[in-house]
């Protein structure tokens, strides 16, 4: 397998990097387990995760999430 550098991959084109960079993620995400969390991430999981227990109905949804988003940043653009 041929090694590339950093420099390198700014030779490449942004969508040549975007591929580069999701192929490295598919890599990654094939071994879940090897992530290793700090403590004070678990902390912050562990805490989010029973906030939501106690009121799932408290979050937005996604979609909702990504259009204001995307509202505030197209009126950035204005």
């Amino acid at each position: 397998m041929k090694q590339i550098t950093a420099a390198d991959a700014l030779t490449l084109s942004i969508p040549e990097r975007i591929q580069l960079v999701e192929d490295i993620w598919d890599t990654i995400a094939t071994e879940p387990e090897a992530i290793e969390l700090t403590e004070e991430e678990k902390r912050v999981i562990d805490e989010r995760l029973e906030a939501y227990h106690r009121n799932p109905d408290l979050g937005s949804p996604w979609e909702d999430v990504y259009k204001r988003i995307a509202s505030k940043k197209s009126l950035q653009n204005v």
